[in-house]
């Protein structure tokens, strides 16, 4: 019986190794290949859906994740970061909540293929309720007022404008500043509708509201002597 199993195994072993590998070469040349799985992983974005409107991210997810994708040899060719994605729903979130688990359901791909992993399988974001609150605005002057001129007055209309942003993204020394207003051409009195710049790039503007108008009051020197006077308008 050793006799037997020796020859078996070691007699003609070159040729019989040769046969074992034409064999299976020819099993997977016609083996479909459908019936043949195979395995890769992707880095794809991760989207962040349905934040709820009173609440603001200030600490960003990663913005892409690494899944392990399962398909056909036929599929896998065709799947790209373009056709997979990974969706976080923060619709029921709450504003303490810091932790996510990332979990297969999460994950969408071509039908025919299947998630096995996906890697961090957790992330962390923090949410804060969004504040909005009324900023006083200020005239940026630049430039001078033309010899045997002044500028008695100015009013800024409105005087104040509602911005919002994370609670503790506001500051109460944030004011808003408009866009340079150039004095030196001005030799008569007008209203300027201007622009307005945000002090902290965490805030955002709460209507629709985004410019003022300062109105300004310009005189000859030798009809008025008073100095400049900044008018408050609401």
């Amino acid at each position: 019986m050793k006799r037997f199993l020796k020859d078996l195994f070691l007699k003609n072993r070159w040729l019989k190794l040769v046969s074992f590998l034409l064999a299976l070469i020819l099993w997977l040349t016609f083996i479909p290949e459908e019936k043949i799985f195979t395995e890769k992983t992707l880095t794809v974005p991760l989207e962040i859906h349905n934040i709820p409107s009173q609440m603001e991210i200030v600490e960003k997810p990663p913005s892409t994740v690494d899944v392990k994708i399962r398909s056909t040899r036929r599929l896998i060719g065709h799947i790209t970061p373009a056709n997979v994605s990974v969706i976080l729903d923060l619709q029921h979130v709450s504003v303490n909540q810091v932790n996510f688990p990332l979990s297969m359901d999460m994950i969408y791909v071509p039908e025919g293929a299947e998630a096995k992993e996906v890697s961090p399988s957790q992330i962390n974001l923090k949410l804060e309720t969004i504040k909005e609150i009324p900023l006083e605005v200020i005239v940026d002057f630049t430039g001078e007022i033309p010899e045997g001129y002044k500028m008695t007055q100015y009013e800024v209309i409105p005087l104040e404008i509602l911005v919002k942003g994370p609670e503790s993204k506001i500051k109460e020394k944030f004011k808003l500043k408009t866009l340079p207003i150039d004095r030196s051409s001005l030799t008569e009195s007008q209203d300027i509708q201007v622009g307005l710049i945000l002090p902290s790039q965490d805030l955002n503007w709460a209507s629709s509201q985004t410019q003022v108008i300062v109105r300004i009051q310009i005189q000859k020197k030798e009809e008025d002597k008073s100095g400049p006077q900044k008018k408050q308008s609401n």
